[in-house]
């Protein structure tokens, strides 16, 4: 089932989606930030990066039924140094099926293959340690800890920065 997800650009209709994930808690603690934004927020985020290149948006969607199962993009594109940030929400609902793996697969081969990136980056918390492994499966190393770098849930935790290069990535 998970090889059959795919990837489509971001749509004005997938932003009440977006709006579901960005305001719930349990998936905005990965992201390390507050679950608090508008609808207006979410809207000029969309409009602004229409005329940007600097960022690709996607949902994660099965094709047949056309059921949304995550939000995911490539941020801060540097079309001159060829790299950019990786971030990726799963709906709630679909955690636990193996889609974020995918996920991240379709998307960096989509920066190496259509945006000619060198590297994709990601920030992770420490004690994220399923999405560490998702990463490290997908090729991302670890290079480098930032020490008490996110305020969640009341306290400090240490984040890792991996990296992924495009001779690195086997696929």
């Amino acid at each position: 089932m998970t090889n059959q997800l795919k990837l489509r650009p971001l749509e004005k209709a997938d932003l009440e989606f977006v709006y579901q994930l960005r305001t719930n808690p349990d998936v905005m603690d990965y992201w390390c930030e507050e679950p608090y934004t508008t609808m207006e927020k979410i809207n000029k985020f969309y409009e602004s990066a229409q005329d940007s290149q600097s960022h690709r948006q996607f949902i994660l969607h099965h094709p047949k039924s056309n059921e949304k199962i995550g939000y995911l993009g490539l941020f801060d594109i540097d079309q001159r140094h060829r790299h950019a940030e990786f971030g990726i929400m799963i709906d709630p609902s679909h955690q636990g099926k193996g889609y974020a793996t995918n996920a991240t697969r379709l998307t960096v081969e989509y920066g190496f293959n259509q945006l000619n990136l060198h590297k994709i980056f990601l920030y992770v918390d420490k004690n994220n340690e399923k999405a560490t492994h998702i990463y490290q499966k997908v090729g991302f190393q670890i290079e480098g800890e930032m020490r008490q770098h996110y305020f969640v849930d009341g306290s400090y935790h240490d984040a890792l920065f991996m990296g992924l290069l495009l001779e690195e990535y086997v696929g």
